[in-house]
């Protein structure tokens, strides 16, 4: 089954409304416009996102109904991210990954941390000791990242608790951090290919 598509819909300032009609669409318009393509192809590549554009003069009591009103108006999963000026393209990722971590769920073993994070290199150390691949995510250097451990965490822990790392998956499973993974290897561990999973997987 394919992945739906996380929809981008751009109002831009131009179009018809009565007597009034303008047929090329402001800068900054056309520049929002440019940052999303540029965005789609570089920091959320790999996201299944499609981009819709509307001309805000012809439609614009459709945003007015969820607070756009001032083009360009930039909406993502039903509400406004940007309006009135240029798209940020960092509001603008972090807008899309946050719909698409609500529906596409994470797998494999998983570090979010960084580099000056004692704790971070401990959790790898567990998994590495213990011979299990995993992926690490820098999230100071990668903003893709950063987005994705938040979008993941805050709906486990509450938007309110504030979001540490590392945060950590185990196939699949949300593990916590890195005292949370030493609970899990206090024990000697090693791959278990037979059931698709390894030894240190949290319970279901």
């Amino acid at each position: 089954m394919s992945e739906q598509a996380i929809k981008i819909t751009v109002y831009r300032w131009a179009g018809a409304w009565g007597p009034f009609k303008v047929n090329i669409p402001c800068g900054e318009c056309a520049l929002t416009k440019d940052v999303i393509l540029d965005t789609m192809e570089n920091e959320l590549n790999g996201i299944p996102v499609e981009l819709e554009m509307f001309d805000w003069l012809s439609h614009w009591w459709k945003p007015l109904k969820i607070g756009g009103w001032h083009a360009p108006i930039v909406i993502v999963g039903g509400k406004v991210v940007s309006q009135g000026e240029a798209m940020n393209r960092g509001l603008l990722t972090q807008a899309v990954i946050e719909e698409y971590t609500k529906t596409a769920s994470i797998s494999g073993n998983h570090i979010f941390g960084k580099e000056s994070c004692p704790h971070c290199h401990r959790s790898k150390g567990y998994l590495d000791q213990a011979g299990i691949e995993y992926t690490y995510h820098d999230v100071v250097q990668n903003p893709r990242a950063l987005y994705e451990m938040l979008g993941r965490v805050k709906p486990i822990v509450g938007p309110k608790t504030p979001i540490t790392v590392p945060q950590i998956w185990i196939d699949g499973e949300y593990v916590g951090g890195a005292d949370e993974l030493e609970k899990i290897v206090a024990q000697q561990v090693q791959p278990n290919f037979d059931r698709g999973q390894c030894s240190v997987s949290p319970p279901r």
